[in-house]
């Protein structure tokens, strides 16, 4: 039974929201992106790639 991860690597989160790196970490230094420390290792939480799809699914309707 295959789950989903609970937290991403920057490289996975590339992947998940079809981003370049830069801009990962364009959207983590503005706060749009939350992350988690994991000792040295910053990590993105999969709740935190939901809050920022939905963040866009909001701005996308405030456009309308």
């Amino acid at each position: 039974m295959p789950t989903e991860p609970l937290l991403y690597r920057i490289s996975d989160a590339m992947r998940v929201l079809s981003m370049s790196r830069t801009v990962i970490y364009d959207l983590i230094r503005t706060g749009r992106l939350r992350t988690v420390n994991e000792g040295r290792a910053r990590r993105i939480p999969a709740s935190a790639i939901n809050e920022y799809i939905a963040l866009l699914e909001r701005e996308a309707g405030e456009q309308k």
